[in-house]
């Protein structure tokens, strides 16, 4: 990861970019994904409005520039994931990508289903994706897995070659947890939430990555004692 040496050299290619910003009158601590690829730089969530220059700033100190971003993959449409892509593609000509049940929401075509009812500057989706989708990095291949729940088509993308989760916001990270189920209060829908958390206990997971508390070394196991405790 990029904030760590010894997991950046065990899970090459990838590099979390935590960052603290502004959101709805508060300060909120976030942790977009960078993956690298053949074809450029992937780009996992991209926070609030507010984040291009923190972006650009861990870019440089990965030795790459903005424009090295080719593919932006939303796990969901939330404001504090979606909310700076209008912004970030000003700077850059990538190709954006979420579930085709998020799509939506990114378009314009919905309003978000959560916030205060000011919505984001929507984008163009330009791919849609499915679970089962796979997506070639340097860091092995990306397998998109259907976590629904915390919004109706969030995704979460596992790498099987190195047991590595980036689970968006179907897992946190924060407080005295160091990690347990999407917060009841942000979540819409928690049986399903909690179906998709069995979902992912079925993977061979050996670490995680929450968009909210970053990098957490805990396994599959950890999963299924979340998914039991809540059953």
């Amino acid at each position: 990861m990029g904030t760590d040496q010894s997991n950046e050299e065990r899970d090459a290619g990838v590099h979390t970019l935590p960052m603290t910003v502004e959101f709805a009158g508060r300060e909120l601590t976030i942790t977009p994904t960078l993956v690298e690829s053949e074809r450029g730089l992937v780009l996992i969530d991209v926070g609030p409005e507010g984040t291009v220059d923190p972006l650009r700033t861990h870019l440089r100190s990965l030795g790459y520039a903005l424009e090295d971003i080719w593919l932006v993959v939303l796990t969901h449409h939330d404001a504090d994931h979606a909310g700076g892509v209008a912004a970030l593609l000003e700077h850059v000509d990538a190709v954006v990508a979420t579930h085709r049940e998020e799509a939506p929401y990114v378009t314009g075509d919905r309003d978000p289903l959560k916030g205060d009812g000011n919505r984001y500057p929507p984008v163009d989706v330009d791919l849609e994706l499915t679970g089962g989708v796979r997506i070639p990095t340097l860091a092995g291949p990306m397998d998109v897995v259907d976590t629904p729940g915390h919004a109706p088509g969030h995704i979460s993308l596992h790498f099987p070659e190195d047991g590595l989760l980036l689970a968006g916001d179907a897992l946190v990270a924060d407080g005295n947890d160091p990690l347990s189920g999407p917060k009841p209060e942000f979540t819409p829908d928690m049986d399903r939430a909690l179906e998709s958390v069995s979902t992912l206990a079925d993977l061979e997971i050996e670490h995680v990555v929450c968009f909210h508390g970053g990098y957490v070394d805990r396994s599959s196991e950890r999963l299924r004692e979340i998914a039991a405790d809540r059953a």
